[in-house]
């Protein structure tokens, strides 16, 4: 029996919720996340929705405000629908990067399990959202909420004026491009015209001052008889002019279309926001969950040592936190990859292990963390400045590669057999460790389709090039099925070619006058 006195320091008792409890719970593992984790985050606005808001908040991304689309209610039938039949389980909580950081949290969840979300969301993610690199450099966490408004009004009132057909055509073909319309890297503001100039004046002002004549008495240089310069030079000039090539689709489509009107344009700007917003979630799933998860489970084990929560509500926590980072064998029917919980988590800890206790093998591989003992530091910078990517490139461990049971398979195309190519073995774990690492860059295993040439005072068509990697050609429904989407914004005719990787060699051509 709970004792009277440990009875009135704890937290809560009971499965029952309300918002009192909710507040004292919030406060505690607040500063508690701020004392122990150095954490800093946005201001949390929690709200308690009921499953049926849940299943609608996953029919629009996640996010509180949204056009109208029927993809979305197709989302939402076909979630409710497994639901319902118990095929699939809700999320006890969902979480919005902005601020202030918005947390949904379950009516039907326990006291005990809100306990453990808000440590999970309102602490978790909502660290990582406002510390990475990727989010503060990609999204505005102040402002997304705004701008969604401002969307979800601006999309209703094109529908009002031109037709719920005219605006679902161009958000169809919008949506098809989401993956498509992103920029992947930092670009550098382009030059204007004054700066321009001024860099041309410098470069001729060095060219006067390096002046020798000495150069005039060289013989020229050979030219090729199958070189056109007056078309190459012109081919090179319009490229320039139009910023070629160019990986993002709907920015291109956006700008230089000849056939969108206005508010087409800014419908396909809002769909192209939206991409570049969540991009950095794509990028970031194993440190994301894997951050909130050693949060929640830091900071529960913590109060738990602190007499803040009962064995009863301990036990309820421990049960679904081994829930969310359960990870099925390859041969388990309900295995579908690597579990971006339970691998984030597993990573996090041994960080921790390798700063308090590490072995030799751990000093002879991280040697700048091993023995260091402030393993709170180390996590804080990894957290601010890696990708699932770079992060398990350069933390994934010996110790970690063996618990796990890594290997490498070669799956070579025009091999009839598999071969492991690489075991968790001395020489094995640096390339398993890079094998998985490549495995999470998006860069890599997204198609590279750029914008590559198009003459605008010509025949206006659109050359499209996917850069071929490993062999692996695109899906031709599918890449039928976008190219009409690219006409529908484009106007003219497309064309995307697909172009070796490896040695620059043509593999095929699709034109959407074939389709």
């Amino acid at each position: 029996m709970v004792s009277q006195a440990r009875k009135s320091e704890l937290l809560f008792s009971g499965s029952d919720w309300n918002f009192a409890k909710l507040s004292r719970v919030y406060d505690e593992i607040e500063a508690l996340g701020l004392e122990e984790l150095r954490l800093d985050i946005y201001p949390v606005q929690m709200e308690v929705i009921s499953s049926e808001q849940m299943l609608d908040a996953y029919s629009s991304v996640g996010m509180p405000l949204m056009y109208r689309h029927w993809s979305f209610g197709k989302r939402f039938l076909y979630d409710e629908l497994l639901y319902r039949k118990g095929a699939r389980g809700l999320a006890y909580e969902l979480v919005i990067n902005s601020n202030p950081c918005i947390v949904y949290l379950m009516e039907e969840n326990t006291m005990a399990l809100q306990a453990l979300v808000t440590a999970h969301a309102a602490l978790g993610h909502n660290h990582f959202f406002k510390n990475n690199h990727l989010f503060r450099q990609w999204t505005d966490a102040g402002g997304i909420l705004s701008y969604l408004d401002f969307a979800k009004s601006y999309i209703a009132r094109c529908e009002e004026r031109h037709g719920l057909a005219a605006v679902e055509a161009i958000l169809d073909s919008a949506h098809a491009l989401m993956e498509q319309g992103v920029f992947r890297y930092h670009r550098p503001p382009r030059l204007s015209s004054e700066q321009q100039r001024e860099g041309l004046r410098e470069r001729l002002e060095y060219e006067e001052r390096s002046f020798n004549d000495l150069w005039r008495t060289l013989p020229p240089p050979q030219e090729s008889g199958e070189t056109k310069p007056g078309i190459d030079d012109d081919a090179a000039e319009r490229k320039k002019s139009l910023h070629l090539p160019e990986e993002n689709l709907l920015y291109f489509l956006e700008k230089n279309s000849l056939v969108l009107e206005p508010w087409q344009r800014e419908i396909v700007r809002i769909v192209r926001v939206i991409a570049q917003y969540f991009y950095p979630q794509r990028q970031t799933q194993v440190m994301n969950e894997g951050c909130a998860t050693f949060v929640h489970y830091t900071l529960m084990n913590t109060l738990f040592d602190r007499g803040r929560i009962s064995e009863g509500a301990m036990l309820e926590i421990l049960r679904n936190h081994s829930n969310v980072v359960f990870q099925p064998a390859y041969d388990d029917p309900r295995f579908s990859g690597i579990n971006p919980y339970a691998l984030g988590l597993d990573m996090m800890q041994d960080i921790q292990r390798i700063s308090t206790a590490p072995t030799a093998e751990d000093r002879d591989w991280f040697p700048d963390i091993a023995g260091r003992g402030d393993w709170r530091d180390t996590l804080l910078d990894a957290w601010a400045n890696h990708r699932d990517e770079s992060f398990i490139r350069q933390y994934l461990s010996p110790a970690l590669i063996r618990k796990w049971r890594l290997f490498v398979l070669a799956d070579g195309a025009d091999e009839p057999h598999y071969e492991v190519a690489s075991i968790h073995n001395e020489r094995g774990y640096a390339k398993i460790r890079s094998a998985l690492a490549q495995s999470y860059d998006i860069g890599a295993s997204r198609p590279d389709i750029q914008v590559v040439d198009v003459d605008l005072l010509g025949d206006r068509h659109l050359r499209l090039q996917h850069t071929v990697k490993d062999g692996v050609m695109l899906e031709g429904e599918n890449r039928d099925a976008t190219l009409r989407h690219v006409r529908n914004l484009w106007g003219y005719d497309v064309s995307l070619a697909a172009i070796d990787g490896g040695t620059g060699a043509m593999l095929s051509e699709r034109w959407t006058k074939e389709l």
